[in-house]
Protein backbone atom coordinates (compact mmCIF):
# COMPACT_ATOMS: atom_id res chain seq x y z
CA UNK A 1 0.00 0.00 0.00
CA UNK A 2 3.04 2.31 0.02
CA UNK A 3 3.20 2.78 3.77
CA UNK A 4 6.57 2.43 5.38
CA UNK A 5 6.51 1.96 9.12
CA UNK A 6 9.31 3.52 11.10
CA UNK A 7 12.45 1.39 10.96
CA UNK A 8 14.25 -0.50 8.24
CA UNK A 9 11.75 -3.35 8.03
CA UNK A 10 8.39 -2.15 6.61
CA UNK A 11 6.68 -5.12 8.30
CA UNK A 12 8.07 -4.27 11.74
CA UNK A 13 5.70 -2.91 14.39
CA UNK A 14 5.36 0.85 14.20
CA UNK A 15 7.13 3.10 16.63
CA UNK A 16 4.82 5.41 18.53
CA UNK A 17 4.96 8.90 20.00
CA UNK A 18 2.36 10.01 22.52
CA UNK A 19 0.29 6.92 21.78
CA UNK A 20 0.09 7.63 18.05
CA UNK A 21 1.87 5.53 15.42
CA UNK A 22 4.78 6.97 13.47
CA UNK A 23 4.37 6.24 9.78
CA UNK A 24 6.05 7.24 6.55
CA UNK A 25 4.66 7.13 3.05
CA UNK A 26 6.44 6.76 -0.26
CA UNK A 27 4.24 9.32 -2.01
CA UNK A 28 0.99 11.31 -1.90
CA UNK A 29 -1.19 8.55 -3.42
CA UNK A 30 -0.05 6.14 -0.68
CA UNK A 31 -0.98 8.60 2.07
CA UNK A 32 -4.27 9.46 0.35
CA UNK A 33 -5.12 5.73 0.18
CA UNK A 34 -4.32 5.28 3.89
CA UNK A 35 -6.54 8.15 5.14
CA UNK A 36 -10.17 7.16 4.35
CA UNK A 37 -11.96 5.85 7.43
CA UNK A 38 -9.00 6.43 9.78
CA UNK A 39 -10.98 9.10 11.64
CA UNK A 40 -13.17 6.27 12.97
CA UNK A 41 -10.30 4.00 14.03
CA UNK A 42 -7.39 6.25 15.01
CA UNK A 43 -6.82 9.44 16.97
CA UNK A 44 -4.18 10.42 14.44
CA UNK A 45 -0.63 9.61 13.42
CA UNK A 46 2.81 11.14 13.32
CA UNK A 47 4.01 11.34 9.73
CA UNK A 48 7.71 11.08 9.10
CA UNK A 49 9.20 13.52 6.59
CA UNK A 50 12.71 13.60 5.15
CA UNK A 51 14.79 16.64 6.02
CA UNK A 52 16.24 18.64 3.14
CA UNK A 53 19.60 17.27 2.14
CA UNK A 54 18.97 13.91 3.83
CA UNK A 55 19.00 12.04 0.54
CA UNK A 56 15.72 10.38 1.42
CA UNK A 57 12.92 10.76 -1.09
CA UNK A 58 9.51 10.66 0.51
CA UNK A 59 6.14 12.34 0.64
CA UNK A 60 6.54 16.12 1.11
CA UNK A 61 4.89 18.04 3.93
CA UNK A 62 2.94 20.15 1.41
CA UNK A 63 1.64 17.03 -0.39
CA UNK A 64 0.61 15.49 2.93
CA UNK A 65 -1.32 18.60 4.00
CA UNK A 66 -3.18 18.65 0.69
CA UNK A 67 -4.12 14.96 1.04
CA UNK A 68 -5.15 15.42 4.68
CA UNK A 69 -7.38 18.43 4.03
CA UNK A 70 -9.17 16.56 1.24
CA UNK A 71 -10.07 13.86 3.77
CA UNK A 72 -10.98 16.21 6.65
CA UNK A 73 -7.68 15.88 8.51
CA UNK A 74 -5.23 18.59 9.53
CA UNK A 75 -1.55 18.87 10.28
CA UNK A 76 -0.39 20.05 13.65
CA UNK A 77 2.61 19.95 15.93
CA UNK A 78 6.03 19.24 14.45
CA UNK A 79 8.75 17.40 16.34
CA UNK A 80 12.34 16.37 15.68
CA UNK A 81 13.00 12.69 15.02
CA UNK A 82 16.58 12.02 13.99
CA UNK A 83 19.29 13.42 11.72
CA UNK A 84 17.38 12.48 8.55
CA UNK A 85 13.70 12.89 9.48
CA UNK A 86 11.24 15.08 11.36
CA UNK A 87 7.68 14.30 12.44
CA UNK A 88 4.38 16.15 12.04
CA UNK A 89 1.22 15.09 13.86
CA UNK A 90 -1.86 14.66 11.65
CA UNK A 91 -5.31 14.28 13.18
CA UNK A 92 -8.92 14.31 12.19
CA UNK A 93 -10.28 17.85 12.38
CA UNK A 94 -12.00 18.56 15.70
CA UNK A 95 -15.68 19.54 15.39
CA UNK A 96 -15.15 23.13 16.54
CA UNK A 97 -11.48 23.64 15.68
CA UNK A 98 -10.55 26.80 13.79
CA UNK A 99 -8.46 26.43 10.67
CA UNK A 100 -5.82 28.58 9.08
CA UNK A 101 -6.30 30.94 6.17
CA UNK A 102 -3.58 29.01 4.32
CA UNK A 103 -5.54 25.76 4.66
CA UNK A 104 -8.76 27.53 3.71
CA UNK A 105 -7.12 28.53 0.40
CA UNK A 106 -5.88 24.95 -0.11
CA UNK A 107 -9.37 23.55 0.50
CA UNK A 108 -10.83 26.05 -1.98
CA UNK A 109 -8.24 25.04 -4.60
CA UNK A 110 -8.74 21.31 -3.96
CA UNK A 111 -12.51 21.75 -4.26
CA UNK A 112 -12.13 23.57 -7.59
CA UNK A 113 -9.82 20.79 -8.81
CA UNK A 114 -12.30 18.09 -7.75
CA UNK A 115 -9.90 16.46 -5.27
CA UNK A 116 -11.95 16.91 -2.09
CA UNK A 117 -13.37 13.71 -0.61
CA UNK A 118 -16.83 13.50 1.01
CA UNK A 119 -15.58 13.87 4.58
CA UNK A 120 -13.34 16.80 3.68
CA UNK A 121 -16.25 18.50 1.92
CA UNK A 122 -18.48 17.96 4.97
CA UNK A 123 -15.84 19.52 7.24
CA UNK A 124 -15.48 22.56 4.94
CA UNK A 125 -19.25 22.96 4.66
CA UNK A 126 -19.64 22.75 8.45
CA UNK A 127 -16.91 25.39 8.92
CA UNK A 128 -18.68 27.71 6.48
CA UNK A 129 -22.05 27.14 8.18
CA UNK A 130 -20.89 27.84 11.74
CA UNK A 131 -18.55 30.73 10.96
CA UNK A 132 -15.19 28.99 11.49
CA UNK A 133 -14.38 29.48 7.80
CA UNK A 134 -14.53 33.26 8.23
CA UNK A 135 -12.60 33.13 11.52
CA UNK A 136 -9.61 31.29 10.04
CA UNK A 137 -6.39 32.60 11.54
CA UNK A 138 -3.59 34.12 9.44
CA UNK A 139 -0.23 32.47 8.86
CA UNK A 140 2.28 33.10 11.63
CA UNK A 141 4.82 34.03 8.93
CA UNK A 142 2.66 37.07 8.09
CA UNK A 143 1.82 38.03 11.67
CA UNK A 144 2.58 41.53 12.91
CA UNK A 145 2.72 42.83 16.45
CA UNK A 146 -0.45 44.80 17.24
CA UNK A 147 0.10 48.45 18.18
CA UNK A 148 -1.19 48.05 21.74
CA UNK A 149 1.16 45.14 22.40
CA UNK A 150 4.11 46.99 20.83
CA UNK A 151 3.45 49.99 23.12
CA UNK A 152 3.15 47.73 26.18
CA UNK A 153 6.43 45.98 25.31
CA UNK A 154 8.20 49.33 24.92
CA UNK A 155 7.22 50.09 28.51
CA UNK A 156 8.44 46.78 29.91
CA UNK A 157 12.02 45.77 29.07
CA UNK A 158 11.73 42.34 30.73
CA UNK A 159 8.53 41.54 28.85
CA UNK A 160 10.08 42.83 25.61
CA UNK A 161 13.12 40.60 26.11
CA UNK A 162 10.91 37.57 26.74
CA UNK A 163 8.75 38.38 23.70
CA UNK A 164 11.83 38.79 21.48
CA UNK A 165 12.92 35.28 22.51
CA UNK A 166 9.71 33.68 21.25
CA UNK A 167 9.60 31.97 17.88
CA UNK A 168 6.87 32.79 15.33
CA UNK A 169 4.51 30.03 16.40
CA UNK A 170 4.82 31.01 20.08
CA UNK A 171 3.94 34.63 19.34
Amino acid sequence: MGVEMDGSDPAAPAATKGGLPIVGFVDAPAFAAWLPGRDKTAAGAWLRFAKKGSGASKLSHREAIDCALCEGWIDGQAAPWDERFFLVRFTSRRPRGNGSQVNRVRVTESTAEGRMRPRGLREADAARADGRWDRAYPSSSNATVPDDLRVALEGGPAAAARFDGLNRSER
